[in-house]
């Protein structure tokens, strides 16, 4: 029997991914450890590594194939002293029988629920004289069945003769129409995530969406609907971390260290999570995750999407060390060359847009954590020192803060920190 190559399972959260690239074929002869693929995921694209030794006696799933799922057989392997052409002629395996998401197996060996049987076609999606389904678009099907409208009386304007809105707009009232028919019942609202499509006569480019895309949309929406979001901003003065920076700058230049205000601004973030240990949490179903150390995700953005590389222990590191770690995690990223560990997890976020000039915003926490810091951009405003009006360079910045795991007054104490740990910095590199 051939030995079954499978879609896998490259982090934690995978369901699906694309076959980038073959680096074998078939005939190849390939041993434990051999790279046979890339395989792009949601965050990047990593090699997949042969584990039994034989001959690649077929490739089932193409190069460039999207949407393959963990556990899609890709490619069959002919075993030693098995014939390779005899392999590759083996029929492929079927794919696993779906399982019913309500009322399906209920224990060991008791099979899923027969799907009910679907239920008959409403009037819009009428046939024609010869049996063949109208082409209509859906909104021109929901259209011509709120109005009574015949399909299979219209020529379509559209693509290949489709029906479309605007075919039905110019029918409504000079077309025979049929009785109306009994209210279906409703269907099932569709996943949160999946966005409705869109029908649009404005000049456009259809893209589809790439795998990180899709997890982007689908995280995001879980985290606004499922944690319930606390806002609080501070305005913070910089001046003083500003001249620290430059001073640390002058003293790192001969090891090859440049400083930014974002690698401070994530030691600073560590620090107050660890003075403040009520804001380094998580929920995880029934239980508060309470983290002994401060793990920062830095929002990175790449092309086609955000990924937030890790500097695990941030409280602990050096300004340096964070600063050539950053570099090296962000060059990365971009580069699509993360592994899962270096950003999947961490305690909480920082997000900095002050590069763009963005005065402040909300950010969405990135589940499962509790927190995130967004940055907005350092600006000369007046502010008020020793009981008077000077100029300043002063930023704001916002907390996120999930209201289940962590009370108001908890997140502002960590505000009042990270402002204090940032107006007077020598304190969180002492």
């Amino acid at each position: 029997m051939p030995i079954e190559l499978k879609m896998p399972a490259l982090s934690p959260t995978m369901e699906e991914g694309t076959l980038a690239k073959w680096l074998v074929k078939e005939g190849d002869t390939v041993v434990s450890g051999d790279i046979l693929a890339e395989i792009e995921t949601d965050k990047a694209t990593m090699e997949f590594e042969a584990v039994d030794e034989g001959t690649i006696a077929k490739i089932l799933v193409a190069e460039g194939t999207d949407e393959v799922k963990v556990g899609t057989v890709i490619a069959l392997i002919a075993g030693e002293g098995e014939d390779a052409k005899a392999a590759s002629a083996a029929p492929a395996p079927a794919p696993p029988k779906p399982v019913a998401a309500e009322g399906g197996e209920t224990g060991a060996g008791q099979p899923a629920k027969e799907a009910p049987a679907p239920a008959p076609a409403p009037a819009a999606q009428a046939k024609s004289d010869d049996g063949n389904r109208v082409k209509a678009s859906p909104l021109a099907r929901r259209l011509a069945e709120a109005q009574g409208i015949d399909l299979a009386g219209l020529s379509g304007s559209g693509p290949s003769g489709r029906v479309v809105k605007a075919d039905i707009e110019a029918a409504a009232g000079k077309v025979p129409s049929r009785a109306a028919p009994e209210p279906a019942a409703a269907p099932a609202a569709p996943a949160a995530h999946a966005p409705a499509v869109v029908e649009t006569d404005i000049p456009h480019e259809a893209v589809k969406l790439s795998n990180m895309r899709k997890t982007i949309a689908r995280r995001l929406t879980e985290a606004k609907q499922t944690i319930p979001h606390i806002y609080l901003t501070v305005d913070i003065q910089l001046d003083a971390l500003l001249k620290l920076r430059g001073e640390l700058n002058a003293g790192l230049e001969s090891r090859g260290v440049k400083l930014s205000v974002n690698d401070m601004l994530i030691k600073a973030l560590a620090v107050a999570l660890v003075e403040v240990p009520e804001c380094n949490v998580s929920i995880s179903g029934d239980q508060l995750l309470k983290y002994a150390r401060a793990d920062i995700s830095v929002a990175v953005s790449i092309p086609g999407g955000l990924i937030t590389p890790i500097v695990a222990g941030a409280d602990t590191k050096a300004l340096s060390a964070i600063s050539k770690e950053m570099v090296e995690l962000a060059g990365r990223a971009k580069e699509g060359k993360l592994q899962p560990h270096e950003y999947q997890g961490g305690t909480a976020s920082l997000s900095n847009m002050g590069m763009y000039g963005i005065k402040q915003f909300d950010a969405v926490i990135n589940p499962p954590q509790g927190m995130i810091m967004a940055i907005g951009a350092g600006e000369k405003r007046p502010h008020v020192i020793s009981d008077s009006l000077q100029i300043a360079t002063v930023m704001s910045a916002t907390g996120s803060f999930d209201h289940r795991a962590i009370d108001g007054a908890d997140g502002a104490r960590l505000m009042q920190t990270f402002k204090r740990l940032v107006e007077a910095p020598l304190g969180m590199i002492a």
